[in-house]
């Protein structure tokens, strides 16, 4: 019996840590060389969506995904567009099919973006806050 207590807290304890993770505060982010400061929800909605090519002071703005089926990717597309992915892949079906846009390209996973957004001042991407460092700059903190 103080077996299956043992196993039956571990599970939990377990899944209160993966449910803890999976809902991490992220940032949307800039390279340090990029002059965004800021940037409201709906901008970034519009430049990941395809709707804007443009950061606001006119610089190209590069949408970078994290990799399909990530929980930060699933929880920044509906924290921000409020899509989830089912609705984001028909979205991306029907950009693609009218010839309006490509769906962004994607990274592996948090570092892989900080170093992709850091090395190009025109992409923007999404991590973990806790990823951050001095060669990128939110622009936005999702919570």
């Amino acid at each position: 019996m103080k077996t299956r207590i043992r196993l039956l807290l571990a599970a939990a304890a377990i899944g209160l840590a993966a449910t803890a993770n999976a809902s991490a505060e992220l940032v949307v982010i800039v390279s340090a060389r990029n002059p965004v400061q800021v940037l409201s929800g709906d901008q970034v909605a519009a430049i990941f969506l395809g709707q804007a090519g443009h950061f606001p002071d006119g610089g190209v703005a590069v949408a970078l995904d994290q990799r399909l089926g990530s929980p930060q990717r699933d929880q920044f597309y509906r924290q921000v567009t409020g899509k989830t992915p089912a609705l984001l892949k028909a979205h991306w079906s029907k950009m693609v099919f009218t010839g309006r846009g490509q769906p962004p390209r994607e990274a592996a996973d948090n570092g892989a973006v900080r170093r992709m957004v850091a090395g190009n001042a025109s992409m923007i991407g999404y991590i973990d806050r806790s990823a951050l460092d001095a060669s990128v700059r939110p622009v936005l903190v999702l919570r």
